[in-house]
């Protein structure tokens, strides 16, 4: 009798010796990479607060290891392939670093498309993926895709006319700003953000388009002291972002973390990510505004004239378009029509 319940006792303790064990092998980190440094308002404001509240929802068992400035190697324009090959397990980066390889996306980034909130740009563009774009990024499991809001032209010089911009050295995020600055008599220079203080300091560009809330992480207001913005919607240009997951570490969750982490994507995400563009840029445009530099807002008439001589940019991308099978104006027309849907009484 000893003997039996002596082995019936070490049965039954077996599983909640095991259960310890158990509940590690549930626990999941992932390693998240990023081309901004941790002073970067995405970085303290989207990402940071996202990986947050992952950890909460799962009682701290799925953590996000953010790792900024690239840390974990290789350039900005290769980060969508760390996540597709298994580099990293997740990344933040732009489309537009990857000129062409992600055409329907680009409808967001013609000249005068999108608002000038991030709010509402970025319900346009998560929707646009979740309609049109799952077969571009299929490569990796995309968490949310968005837009910024308003671009802004930082420069050596006062830009108040058309006129002003001509021979201007520019960076530009995305090849369709990039043909909107050419259109526009500037010389365009593709640069990935981390790059533009060394090539201002080396004098390769005057200037860059980027949104309020990332000019101090890269310290633009010190270096430029005219800073030109477009009033009204649609405003002048925006970039695109995604979060892209490697696929097959997506598929290897634990089928309760993997839900944890569906419930904080898509357009829950997207909607965290306007955080630092249209909460945390306004405080920025506030602090240049008292260092003394000029900040200049477009006359509606003189921004008219800029979306006159930008109307060929967009005439030339559905053509290209159509050359690759792809109806452009249908995707056009569609981004437009959210833009217009998510920005309803949106000031």
């Amino acid at each position: 009798m000893t003997n039996r319940r002596t082995i019936l006792a070490a049965g039954l303790a077996a599983p909640a010796l095991l259960r310890p064990q158990a509940a590690r092998a549930q626990e999941l980190t992932l390693r998240l990479h990023h081309f901004l440094p941790a002073i970067s308002n995405v970085h303290r404001f989207f990402l940071q607060p996202w990986a947050a509240k992952l950890a909460a929802d799962s009682n701290n068992r799925l953590r996000v290891q953010i790792f900024p400035s690239m840390q974990l190697g290789g350039a900005p324009p290769q980060l969508y392939d760390q996540a597709r090959d298994g580099v990293v397990d997740i990344v933040w980066t732009l489309p537009g670093y990857s000129p062409g390889r992600f055409p329907s996306i680009e409808a967001f980034e013609l000249p005068f498309v999108a608002h000038k909130r991030a709010s509402v740009n970025v319900q346009a563009v998560q929707t646009f993926y979740e309609r049109r774009m799952r077969a571009e990024f299929s490569e990796t499991h995309l968490i949310t895709a968005w837009g910024h809001d308003a671009g802004v032209i930082h420069a050596k010089r006062e830009v108040r006319r058309q006129e002003d911009m001509v021979g201007l050295k520019l960076r530009f995020p995305s090849r369709q700003a990039g043909e909107a600055l050419r259109a526009l008599g500037a010389a365009p220079i593709g640069l990935p953000v981390p790059q533009v203080p060394e090539a201002l300091a080396q004098g390769v560009i005057d200037g860059a388009v980027v949104p309020w809330e990332v000019v101090p992480s890269i310290r633009l207001h010190e270096a430029l002291r005219f800073h030109t913005e477009f009033e009204g919607s649609p405003t002048f240009y925006i970039a695109t972002f995604i979060l892209a997951m490697n696929k097959a570490k997506y598929e290897a969750m634990a089928p309760d973390l993997r839900a944890i982490l569906d419930a904080n994507s898509g357009m829950e995400a997207a909607r965290m990510a306007a955080r630092p563009w249209d909460e945390e840029g306004p405080k920025v445009e506030e602090m240049v505004r008292r260092r003394g530099n000029q900040i200049i807002s477009l006359s509606p008439e003189e921004t008219a004239r800029f979306r006159r001589t930008t109307e060929p940019v967009i005439t030339n991308w559905v053509a290209a378009m159509r050359e690759r099978n792809i109806n452009g104006g249908a995707l056009l027309e569609e981004a437009r029509a959210l833009v217009a849907q998510f920005g309803q009484g949106v000031a």
